[in-house]
């Protein structure tokens, strides 16, 4: 039997018409330093039509690549909802990879035109003559873009201006009719190892995730939401945002390059923003910068964490400052992103909060998960009861099945999605993620997890940050460094901080060899970027305290 139900497409129009239409009273709001940019959704509606006519007439089909180069701006949002509109295919490019990587990534995606911010137009001049595909330069902002010139003195027909390109024509594009499963937009991991790997979104999948993080179980976001889209554009899709807030009326706040603790927590004071979601990194400077100074976060309701594992020491602390619990999220690019949250279960006691908050998330109805362990070859799945090892598989309608011209068959196991997460699910399906499969410690056959390490060494009150990687050792093939940033004027004791960890962590856990350092490097999307400690410690380059050595 067959259903008589309507073949309705999923596709990023209905969302820009449901957006218009329902909620064009809802705004945009972005931060300029000064006097903050204010339009309507109506507003942007049409200057994405605009912007649409205007790709069109450039020569933009269905399937071409747009590239965008933009911080989180009204522009982008435009954008967002113009190029995968009108059909052609959205490509959001990393303003923190290395040029040869973003030269890479716009080669690789084939990008035919690219939008570029007037504040970013150093950065795709340094690959300018290495673009083998693009045809236009679309320059948002009235900076000067002769870095970009293809040598006639005035870029030719090549550089074009953004507000010049959308003021030539009008509202009322005719949006063509899409296949859902057409290619909306695609975007690119951060290539830890080896080049960047493109994962394609379709309309369908994209539909389909706002729906879905948009549940009570996920991000329960309304139009009386004022959402701070710190989550940067270019990494993957915002985490879902700029879709899921126009799709429910919530207000943006877009912080362009204004990423810092001070202005945030004038953003957060200002606008009354009620829902944010950042790397903890953010978090934890925005809290060090509220300790010192006084902020309004009052208005503050939900926060969200991801990207890294939020250390339970940051969710408490955030709390007591607060009153806002932050709540982690788990997820990753080829995920759309997000896949789990971790959200109390029913029947949590008071005192609770903490220990569910901390844990890497609870995965919601779109995403089916698994746990296997692959130690022997054989993939068997694991159960789910919060202490079997393995790692973490995914599944659903918003998981990609490959990468962009990259079929990667290591990366996939008969229909799913190796996730290079290991850790454990407890029996209600919280994730608690011990390591990534390439961070793992394994010292004299036993697996120490760097994850925990980091956790705990946050929650002293002396260290800022910490991670933990693993280096050779003679005795027990490899052991773990902890690597420590200081807060200002703690004194430095190794000794002190291995005694911290005593209590909490098996004995023979305890690092003992420990470095600090006045930073830690990080990855383009603000993680910790263990190969380079690795490759600084190989080379020599890192002043290491030895203790004792390590004891079963």
């Amino acid at each position: 039997m067959l259903s008589t139900m309507m073949d309705f497409p999923l596709t990023i129009q209905h969302i820009f018409r449901h957006g218009r239409r329902i909620y064009g009273n809802s705004e945009i709001v972005t931060w300029t330093g000064a006097e903050p940019r204010r339009a309507s959704f109506a507003a942007v509606a049409d200057r994405a039509e605009r912007l649409a006519a205007a790709l069109q007439r450039l020569g933009v089909r269905p399937g071409d690549r747009v590239g965008t180069l933009q911080w989180n701006d009204q522009e982008h949002v435009e954008a967002y909802l113009a190029v995968p509109g009108m059909g052609a295919v959205l490509h959001t490019l990393n303003l923190r990879l290395f040029s040869d990587q973003l030269a890479y990534v716009v080669n690789h995606g084939e990008d035919k035109v690219v939008i570029v911010d007037d504040s970013l137009i150093p950065v795709l001049a340094r690959v300018r003559d290495r673009l083998t595909t693009v045809e236009r330069i679309i320059v948002a902002g009235s900076g000067d873009a002769s870095a970009l010139d293809d040598g006639d003195g005035d870029g030719g027909d090549r550089v074009l201006r953004y507000e010049e390109l959308i003021a030539a024509e009008t509202p009322g594009f005719a949006w063509p009719e899409l296949d859902e499963r057409a290619a909306a937009a695609m975007c690119y991991t951060t290539g830890t190892t080896g080049d960047p790997k493109g994962v394609v979104y379709s309309h369908r999948s994209i539909f389909l995730h706002t729906f879905g993080v948009g549940q009570g179980a996920a991000i329960p976001l309304t139009q009386h939401d004022r959402i701070l889209a710190i989550v940067p554009m270019f990494h993957a899709l915002s985490w879902g945002l700029p879709y899921l807030g126009w799709s429910c009326g919530a207000d943006f706040v877009m912080p362009g390059p204004y990423l810092q603790a001070e202005p945030l927590a004038r953003m957060i004071a200002a606008e009354r923003v009620t829902y944010a979601a950042a790397v903890p990194a953010i978090w934890n400077d925005l809290l060090r910068y509220a300790e010192k100074n006084e902020t309004d976060l009052s208005s503050l309701r939900m926060v969200m964490g991801g990207g890294a594992a939020v250390p339970r020491a940051l969710i408490e602390r955030f709390h007591e400052k607060t009153g806002v619990w932050i709540t982690q999220g788990w997820g990753m690019t080829e995920t759309s992103p997000v896949a789990a949250l971790a959200w109390p279960p029913r029947g949590a006691r008071d005192g609770e909060q903490p220990d569910w908050c901390a844990k890497a998330g609870r995965v919601f109805a779109g995403v089916e998960m698994r746990l296997v362990d692959d130690t022997d070859g054989a993939g068997t799945e694991l159960p789910w009861d919060g202490k079997a090892i393995g790692e973490i598989e995914v599944r659903g309608p918003w998981v990609t099945g490959s990468y962009y011209k990259n079929p990667a068959p290591e990366r996939f196991h008969d229909g799913w999605l190796r996730t290079g997460d290991v850790g454990c699910i407890d029996p209600l399906g919280f994730i608690q993620i011990t390591d990534r499969a390439k961070d793992v410690i394994k010292s004299g056959g036993e697996w120490i997890s760097s994850v925990e390490l980091e956790n705990h060494l946050m929650g002293h009150p002396d260290v800022a940050e910490a991670t933990v990687i693993g280096v050779p050792d003679a005795t027990w093939d490899e052991r773990p460094l902890a690597c420590v940033v200081l807060k200002e004027g703690a004194e430095r004791d190794a000794e002190a901080l291995r005694r911290f960890l005593c209590d909490k962590v098996a004995g023979w856990w305890l690092p003992e060899r420990w470095t600090f350092i006045p930073e830690i490097p990080r990855t383009s999307v603000g993680k910790f970027d263990k190969k380079v400690l690795r490759a600084r410690y190989a080379g020599g380059e890192l002043e290491v305290v030895e203790l004792e050595g390590a004891k079963r």
